[in-house]
């Protein structure tokens, strides 16, 4: 129990830092960005308590705008996303078979695969909404959103793909 909280922890650590340090200079062909920090709300255990994913996620998108100067953009989407998690999960697979289970695509197959997409298009939607502020380029912003949702995708399903590699040597 302890080494999966302190696995929480680092990964926690990690994915700020990864977003902070590096993901926020990526700009592909100026509309895709990647917010891979989403990934921890993603994979926190289906049975987790729903105000402690809520607190995890605005401790979570706090700490990106502390050190990105956002005022509470990803505090309000990462929120948001923790808050539709329950939902969106009920929609992919019954909660009562996993009280403990930790979302990946070996468990769950094309229904991570969904659950991630519907979890990160949410997030990325309220994210970029926030920080435009107006929706007088409409197809702009919907662009900026799929782009950078397809891309956030990609790379959680990369990271899931190595996971899975080395759990298997």
């Amino acid at each position: 129990m302890a080494g999966n909280w302190l696995k929480q922890l680092i990964s926690f650590i990690i994915l700020v830092l990864l977003q902070v340090l590096v993901l926020n200079h990526i700009s592909f062909l100026g509309y895709a960005t990647p917010f891979l920090y989403i990934y921890f709300i993603i994979k926190m255990p289906i049975g987790t308590n729903r105000n402690f994913v809520l607190i995890m996620a605005f401790l979570l998108g706090f700490s990106i705008d502390i050190f990105c100067n956002t005022l509470g953009q990803n505090a309000a989407a990462a929120v948001l996303a923790a808050f539709m998690r329950r939902p969106v999960q009920g929609l992919f697979f019954a909660r009562e078979d996993f009280e403990h289970f930790i979302p990946s695509i070996p468990n769950l197959g094309l229904a991570f695969v969904k659950y991630t997409i519907v979890i990160v298009f949410i997030h990325h939607l309220a994210l970029i909404s926030i920080s435009s502020f107006s929706y007088l380029n409409f197809f702009t912003i919907m662009l900026r959103v799929l782009s950078s949702t397809l891309l956030t995708s990609i790379l959680i399903y990369a990271i899931e793909g190595f996971s899975v590699k080395r759990k298997r040597a």
